[in-house]
């Protein structure tokens, strides 16, 4: 085979592949479901949110009544989905719970 037909063989190849390229999926953060936020109720512990919701993405010690839920979710370069969910309490109670994603307070 010449070596013509091959380099064309080649880029053919290369077209082609690098037209059906996969994008890749990135997750980062915690995953909310709205089942988590609506069992959610002031007068919640601590310890009774973080079972529902898993461990806060940010706890900021200058912010100890507050806790940030945040997740976010990439398909190559698009971001497709964003959500950040705070909870506040007053001492170990739960407070109220803000959803940015469709700005609705609890």
């Amino acid at each position: 085979m010449p070596l013509s037909r091959i380099l064309a063989l080649g880029c053919l190849i290369l077209t082609t592949v690098s037209c059906t390229m996969h994008r890749v999926e990135i997750q980062q953060g915690n995953v909310i479901t709205p089942e988590m936020i609506s069992q959610l109720k002031p007068g919640m512990t601590r310890q009774q949110v973080q079972f529902v919701m898993g461990t806060a993405s940010v706890m900021d010690p200058f912010h100890p009544e507050r806790w940030d839920y945040i997740y976010i979710l990439n398909i190559g370069k698009e971001e497709v989905s964003h959500r950040h969910v705070t909870v506040y309490f007053d001492g170990d109670l739960l407070q109220r719970v803000e959803d940015a994603q469709d700005g609705a307070a609890e």
